[in-house]
């Protein structure tokens, strides 16, 4: 057996150990992080009250790890391996800090050690790593639990309030909008861009005069938005297609009362901002001045609203003729042929029998497209554990 003739180095530790818990970076958050300009990087989880109000089972204890554009999930993972943070030992140490030296200390109760000694400081049992779901993170649940709902012909659909529409073209200053809104996105635990994100899907708007409030409209109050502009651009002979100048699509919206708007400017540039192209769409922090529809989204979009606000329910669905109907008279007369079921978002509805369909919401989605998936794996593997052995063999020859 072969002797070693390297030279050994001395291994002590303290006592107490300290604290401290490793996290695990991805290459591309190390990449941000050392980088000239690192953005400010931001712990984020929901309060206790809106957690219990998205239901989501993993929203009650967890924290997001989150950059101005990413957002990952904090999650921690043992190891069965000792994962020990060294330092050197400096030449000398406590003798109360450590338990493996056998050494006469001198008068100063400090122990002489080699120069090249170290000392675990800490011991880990688990390391913290960040990890992004298969669906990616959304802010949309959580702000449907956040904004209040504004459908003022409803009063109280789903237990908030509706707005007071006394002055509904006022509205606040560009500071005070971008404030209240980081203020209600300071709960939801995804990142910046995820939030704008969610408040462009809803058409999220900020609105008040003496108090300022951030509100969403229903899918209702969104589809009699855009009935309206429709209806104004046709009168008014503005190409949606086409850059057009949204004061000039706000004027087209109203009455001859103008000191009595139907809804608030805020709302119909929240519709605007949504169904504005990718390539023209202004930030949120930018006011949006000019617009240009994409035919495409837009259409899909309408069709998705009107069967959300005509049939959100199994118990209301609707027949599939009547709702194409109804989609088609909600679209300008060039745009009605596109106006067809393969347009909608997958997994957007649901048909109880082969003529009626109902609204699926974008967050029972995913769960109902995982279902049939687990159901027929869960077949599949019954189907092969319940064969006789002899039909085993026999589709092996095969």
């Amino acid at each position: 057996m072969s002797t070693q003739t390297s030279r050994s180095v001395l291994f002590t530790h303290t006592q107490p150990q300290q604290s401290f818990r490793l996290l695990e970076l991805p290459p591309d958050l190390e990449e941000l992080l050392t980088s000239k300009d690192a953005p400010v990087i931001k712990l984020k989880s929901p309060s206790s009250a809106l957690a219990q109000a998205v239901k989501d089972p993993a929203a009650q204890e967890y924290v997001n790890l989150c950059t101005p554009t990413k957002t990952y999930r904090i999650r921690q993972v043992m190891s069965s391996n000792s994962i020990h943070i060294l330092q050197p030992s400096l030449g000398q140490i406590s003798r109360d800090d450590i338990k493996v030296v056998e050494e006469e200390a001198g008068e100063t109760g400090a122990l002489n050690l080699p120069d090249d000694s170290v000392t675990t400081i800490a011991n880990c049992g688990s390391i913290l790593e960040l990890h992004i779901p298969d669906g990616g993170f959304s802010a949309v649940p959580f702000l449907e639990k956040s904004l209040r709902l504004y459908d003022p012909r409803s009063g109280d659909d789903d237990g908030d309030m509706a707005m007071d529409d006394s002055n509904p073209d006022e509205g606040p200053s560009a500071t005070q909008t971008q404030e209240a809104r980081e203020k209600v996105c300071e709960d939801v635990p995804v990142s910046t861009a995820h939030c704008e994100t969610g408040w462009l899907e809803l058409c999220a708007f900020v609105y008040g005069d003496q108090e300022v409030s951030c509100w969403r409209p229903s899918a209702r109050m969104r589809l009699s938005v855009w009935k309206r502009l429709m209806e104004g651009a046709l009168l008014q002979g503005i190409d949606l297609q086409k850059q057009f100048l949204v004061g000039d699509l706000w004027k087209s919206v109203l009455d001859d009362d103008v000191s009595a708007p139907p809804f608030p400017r805020a709302l119909l540039e929240a519709l605007a901002r949504r169904l504005c192209a990718e390539d023209q769409r202004p930030a949120l922090s930018e006011d949006i001045k000019w617009a240009c529809f994409d035919k495409e989204e837009c259409t899909r979009w309408v069709g998705e609203i009107c069967l959300a606000a005509t049939a959100p329910t199994a118990s209301s669905a609707v027949g599939r003729s009547e709702f194409l109907q109804v989609w088609k008279d909600c679209l300008p007369e060039s745009w009605r042929a596109d106006a067809i079921l393969s347009k909608l978002p997958e997994g957007s509805y649901q048909s109880p029998n082969p003529t009626t369909m109902f609204f699926v919401d974008a967050s029972q989605r995913k769960q109902i497209s995982k279902a049939p998936a687990a159901g027929a794996a869960a077949a599949k593997t019954k189907a092969k554990t319940t064969r006789n052995w002899h039909e085993l063999l026999k589709n092996s020859k095969r």
